[in-house]
């Protein structure tokens, strides 16, 4: 399916879910792996903010992505951020949704704010 970048220059976004291993099979506990790496991928959750309307969103990283140093709450960076449409069916029902993906996670500051002063 195609990926579409996501633009986070204009964005805040602030972790609310510490990274943790993404599960591929919930009945086994086997850990989802990048198709190309083989490396173990992290899920965690974040809000979206841009323009006064929010999302909460998980993302998909690379373990060696993850930086230390991540706070919840605190503002991160999403580099390389994109958003995959997918659908599947299970137990005979369709589900469809949108799969975020970013190269790392890693602190950030926040934005300046109009109208401050130094």
């Amino acid at each position: 399916m195609r990926t579409i970048r996501v633009e986070t220059s204009a964005a805040t976004i602030l972790l609310t879910e510490a990274p943790e291993p993404k599960v591929r099979d919930r009945q086994t506990g086997e850990i989802a792996k990048d198709i190309n790496s083989g490396e173990a991928l992290m899920t965690l959750g974040v809000v979206y903010i841009e323009e006064g309307e929010s999302s909460l969103i998980k993302v998909t990283v690379p373990e060696s992505g993850v930086s230390e140093g991540l706070a919840l709450g605190a503002p991160v960076s999403l580099p390389g951020l994109v958003a995959r449409p997918w659908e599947s069916v299970f137990n005979g029902q369709q589900r469809h949704g949108i799969a975020y993906r970013s190269a790392a996670v890693t602190p950030a500051a926040f934005p300046a704010t109009l109208g401050t002063t130094a």
